[in-house]
């Protein structure tokens, strides 16, 4: 069967269910975050700062494979992730990902259906969506490679950004209280059309929660 990447690229709000919202519940709010405690020592400041509401777009910097759950983790909304569409062509992976609410994107040539999405995930009763502006993981110390593709879609979809500071994720642990993740939570960062400014702004945030200095030009 060839592999049709569409069909994980545009989602609708119907499937922004309380089924995929109740599996991201038990695998990251219970099983997830009682791996990050136990072994990682688990520590999140800021909660106060995270809107009641779902006008808003989760973004924080990347260190590796286990902040989107974290994110999902902490976050009192379901959380959608935007996912490179790589993940999705093994079929495990692309199950998992589908349940866990995430969505694929082509990121040479990204799709309207990814904009159409997006729009989705601010109509439904709760859901956000969540995305991390490096694109990729980097090496803690240094925020790099910053998109503007997550403010375009603040500005398309008239959200604020809540900007997420990761620190530690990057050592793999497996012996309990041997790790140390810390996740700062700071101040919503409101709607602007000015997208050059949201980067600014996201940026100078992120590096006041994680104690990393910007190296690099914005991309895209």
């Amino acid at each position: 069967m060839v592999f049709d990447i569409k069909k994980y690229t545009r989602r609708t709000e119907k499937q922004f269910n309380r089924f995929r919202a109740f599996w991201q519940f038990v695998v990251c709010k219970i099983i997830y975050m009682i791996w990050y405690k136990l072994v990682y020592r688990l520590e999140v400041h800021g909660k106060e700062n995270i809107p009641k509401d779902n006008n808003y777009i989760a973004c924080g910097n990347h260190l590796s494979a286990l902040d989107p759950p974290l994110i999902c983790a902490v976050l009192p909304n379901p959380a959608s992730f935007i996912a490179k569409k790589e993940l999705f062509e093994k079929p495990f992976m692309r199950w998992w990902m589908d349940w866990l609410g995430a969505f694929a994107v082509n990121r040479d040539k990204p799709e309207p259906s990814t904009i159409k999405t997006a729009l989705s995930i601010k109509n439904t009763r709760n859901w956000v969506l969540a995305l991390f502006p490096q694109g990729t993981r980097e090496e803690p110390g240094s925020i790099k490679n910053v998109s503007r593709g997550f403010a375009n879609f603040a500005r398309i979809s008239k959200c604020g950004i809540l900007p997420i500071g990761i620190t530690s994720t990057q050592t793999k642990k497996k012996i309990p209280f041997t790790g140390k993740i810390v996740v700062n939570i700071g101040e919503v960062i409101p709607y602007s059309d000015n997208v050059d400014e949201v980067v600014e702004s996201w940026i100078k945030s992120v590096e006041a929660l994680t104690g990393f200095k910007y190296e690099g030009s914005i991309n895209g």
